[in-house]
């Protein structure tokens, strides 16, 4: 008995120690990349694998741009859209959180998460796509970790940079380059709207802009893109 206890305890303590280094090597990646652009994220390789699973000789289309070189409509869109308190909160919105649990308790399950932008930030860069209590956790560790190291403006400037916009199109200079066939910084209002309006789910409104559910998305961003604060 008392061996096995040992063991027990010596497999907890392995455990532990597997955690608390997995955490300290997505700090050592946050810190690196407060002045480092990042060159691939865990959804930029998921979606590669995705891709060559159809095609072994596929890429994927992704130019990294400065801050100031991305559209102040495109800025504001994105905030508009995906998170009207990014300048206020430090990482989490509760009222979209409370209102995300109230819809899960109701449906029984995990399909909403009241994500900031620096949440899908944090899920973009380390995690999978998958829903469940675990990966929201350690979501906001992550979170946690990037509001504590990086200013709004560097948050925004690589969310802008990495996240999806359609299969095998990751960042907003492929974005706007693919859609509209010129650079990040010369999107327009209009333009703006109708790409934040992608953002969550890219790859279906790739094909999917005509739908009503697409248009009135876009006119509820272009509504509000006027109110949106973003970090100069």
């Amino acid at each position: 008995m008392k061996t096995a206890l040992r063991w027990l305890g010596k497999g907890v303590a392995a455990a532990i120690a597997l955690i608390l280094l997995y955490q300290l090597w997505i700090f050592a990646h946050v810190l690196w990349w407060i002045d480092h652009n990042p060159t691939s994220t865990a959804f930029m390789e998921a979606g590669l694998a995705r891709q060559q699973d159809k095609n072994p000789d596929a890429e994927l289309r992704h130019k990294w741009v400065p801050y100031d070189r991305i559209s102040s409509h495109m800025k504001r869109a994105i905030v508009a859209a995906e998170d009207a308190k990014f300048n206020k909160h430090e990482g989490f919105d509760v009222e979209g959180i409370e209102a995300a649990v109230k819809k899960n308790l109701k449906k029984g399950r995990l399909v909403a998460g009241g994500s900031t932008i620096s949440q899908q930030l944090a899920k973009n860069l380390f995690l999978s796509g998958e829903r469940s209590f675990i990966r929201k956790g350690q979501e906001a560790i992550i979170t946690l970790m990037i509001e504590a190291t990086w200013s709004k403006r560097r948050i925004l400037e690589v969310y802008l940079n990495v996240i999806e916009w359609g299969n095998g199109i990751y960042g907003v200079e492929a974005a706007a380059r693919r859609y509209y066939k010129i650079p990040a910084a010369k999107l327009n209002r209009d333009q703006a709207a109708r790409l934040a309006a992608m953002v969550p789910n890219p790859r279906w409104y790739e094909n999917h802009r005509s739908s009503r559910g697409y248009q009135r998305r876009v006119a509820v961003i272009k509504r509000y893109m006027g109110y949106a604060q973003v970090p100069r």
